[in-house]
């Protein structure tokens, strides 16, 4: 399944801005895509932790890591945003 990877913030810094990946089977959620990326190692393991607060959409709406993922979605991840 081809999806649409957005990054912002910090996480764009680390990743840059985007891109465009083939997930493997078995990928089904927004956390699983989260958990496949940092599987490729750094800077992925380091930008994208487990422990790490990021938010997360799905096609431009905010959403948590159990999320469904289809084919041609676009997934964003970025760091929660503070204001003052």
């Amino acid at each position: 399944m081809l999806i649409n990877l957005k990054y912002f913030a910090s996480v764009r810094e680390a990743l840059g801005g985007g891109e465009q990946v083939v997930m493997p089977d078995g990928v089904e959620t927004v956390g699983d895509v989260r958990a496949w990326l940092r599987h490729r190692g750094e800077p992925w393991a380091s930008a994208l932790a487990e422990g790490r607060a990021l938010r997360m959409a799905c096609n431009q709406r905010m959403c948590d890591a159990a999320a469904a993922v289809a084919p041609g979605d676009e997934i964003a991840f970025f760091p929660p945003v503070t204001g003052g």
